[in-house]
């Protein structure tokens, strides 16, 4: 832009140097001079001409005595920049191999360095002393130019910085602790210093000063408003849980301002219905999960909120768990919440078919545990609650709060592995022993179903199945028959139930069958073997008295 303004000056002087020599020459005159009784006459142009020679003549000569009587100082100046530009190299390669870990030749660079450009006009020879220095392991030195770059205003940022990282890898975490707070308070737009002083003082418990802080930031311009307001909720929600126990208000007036910053952040919707709950205002701790219900179904919100009253019977809350579902149809964890409800309940048929529509939903383990416990209540098929248990071996775990690898049964502020804020996620663990069978997909859902064993009835057998009908009085209970699938290798069981002891008639006719497999299939039981893999071997019996 610079150069465009001064080409369109120089092109308008031009302009209006010659427009002036043709206004000149439009209007011929005379012109003459007398001096010492001389008369000098000539035309106006000439005369025009010539001034602005003699001075043209004037300025380049006013150069060239200018030049002269300055040239020593111009050589001096030539040299010296000559010498620095050399240093500022010598610095440059310096650093390129301390970065690079050559310290033999950083060392050298910054011998020569120092000879070339003064050490207190440029701060960058310290960092190249201190970086050569830690290179070779000499810790001590490089501390101590640390420690003079901290105490200089121009380098402090950057020995504190140093000193931080030395302090951290000595272990001496109180000293850190110092450092990261003193170029935190010097300097809030640093990101190492807010996040070690962050870390520190949510270590600590002290949440209002890390809320202070992390506004220092944002006005700094560091984080952005929704990052920002993100983490001091969590800030926010890890200080309503402190106060929880102590003192319920202040608990809600923090939970509540945390939900106002972030909607869908469960564990302080959590907090505030238990702190409504406290006050024995369960109808504001309703109306708060609710709202989180609406924005993110989580597994916990469904918990307290069953639970938000003591008394409520297990048809209560069923009611509450169908007040959810309208709430967030179609949904995993609704489905969940009223399949466990109805299982409390007694309603066996409706929690099976809300635990079967959560299955085709998502494959977990949660749901299949859950269809177990449904099959134990009502049937005790034992063949279907072993199908059930085994497809929750198969299936993926459910999901938990995880933070670096870390599973942890509650949600935290912080990592515990890395200290980062705000690190736990409702997600799948990804740290098991051996992975899944399955993917989780809704089709190994459909597959579970399908797979599912028939129920074995009972049926009671006619006099002529029996084998000795005269065995059987009126007293006698009637033998049991179960039917069991149909396969090549299976045959009817019939069980003698035993038959009460007369007082004076002799004992009564051992009964003996034999054990089939169930669903044309041996048991897991190894004391049952396959009759497929020896004809030879006699069939397992069992006597019943």
């Amino acid at each position: 832009m610079r150069t465009t303004l001064k080409v369109l000056f120089f092109f308008a002087l031009i302009l209006g140097i010659g427009y002036g020599f043709s206004w000149v020459a439009d209007r011929p005159g005379d012109i003459w001079l007398e001096w010492q009784g001389q008369r000098y006459q000539t035309d106006l142009i000439v005369a025009v001409t010539a001034l602005v020679a003699v001075i043209m003549a004037v300025m380049l000569l006013w150069w060239l005595l200018r030049t002269i009587w300055t040239s020593p100082h111009s050589m001096r100046r030539f040299f010296r920049a000559r010498k620095r530009d050399r240093g500022y190299q010598a610095l440059s390669t310096g650093l390129i191999a301390a970065g690079a870990g050559n310290a033999v030749l950083a060392r050298r660079m910054s011998a020569r360095a120092r000879g070339l450009i003064r050490a207190d006009q440029e701060p960058l020879i310290m960092v190249l002393d201190a970086q050569a220095a830690l290179i070779e392991g000499r810790y001590d030195e490089a501390r101590q130019l640390f420690q003079r770059m901290a105490d200089d205003p121009e380098t402090r940022e950057l020995g504190l910085r140093g000193l931080f990282v030395e302090a951290t890898r000595l272990g001496a975490h109180e000293a850190a602790r110092q450092y990261a707070e003193t170029a935190a308070e010097h300097a809030p737009y640093l990101p190492w210093a807010a996040k070690a002083t962050l870390e520190y003082r949510c270590r600590a418990g002290h949440w209002d000063d890390a809320v202070r802080l992390l506004d220092q930031q944002r006005i700094a311009n560091v984080l952005d408003r929704h990052e920002a307001d993100r983490l001091k909720a969590v800030l926010l929600t890890a200080k309503a849980e402190d106060q929880l126990e102590a003192e319920p208000t202040g608990a809600r007036d923090s939970a509540l301002k945390a939900l106002k910053l972030a909607k869908d952040l469960v564990p302080a919707a959590i907090v505030a219905a238990k702190a409504y709950q406290r006050e024995d205002n369960l109808r504001k701790a309703a109306n708060v999960l609710e709202q989180v219900w609406r924005q993110e179904p989580h597994p916990e919100v469904a918990q307290a909120y069953l639970r938000l009253r003591s008394g409520d019977s297990a048809v209560d809350r069923l009611k509450k768990a169908d007040k959810l579902e309208a709430l967030k149809p179609n949904n995993y964890y609704s489905l969940l919440a009223v399949a466990e409800a109805a299982l409390d309940a007694g309603e066996f048929g409706r929690a099976r078919a809300k635990a079967e529509a959560a299955a085709r939903m998502a494959s977990r383990e949660r749901v299949y545990l859950l269809l177990a416990d449904i099959e134990e209540a009502e049937t005790g098929d034992q063949g279907r609650i072993r199908h059930w248990m085994g497809q929750a071996l198969k299936a993926p775990r459910d999901e938990s709060w995880v933070a670096d690898g870390y599973v942890s049964e509650r949600w935290l502020p912080m990592s515990p592995v890395t200290g980062r804020l705000d690190a736990f996620t409702w997600k799948m663990p990804v740290n098991q022993l051996e992975g899944p069978v399955e993917d989780g997909s809704p089709s190994d859902g459909e597959k579970a179903l399908a797979a599912l064993p028939p129920v074995a009835k009972v049926a009671v057998a006619e006099p002529e199945q029996m084998k000795d009908a005269e065995a059987f009085t009126s007293e006698t209970p009637a033998p049991i028959v179960i039917e069991q699938p149909k396969h090549p290798e299976t045959k009817p069981v019939t069980v003698a139930p035993p038959a009460p002891k007369p007082t004076t008639a002799p004992e009564a006719t051992k009964t003996e069958t034999i054990i089939e497999p169930f669903f044309g299939r041996p048991p897991d039981d190894p004391g049952v073997k396959d009759p497929a893999r020896s004809d030879t071997e006699p069939k397992t019996r069992l006597k019943l008295f």
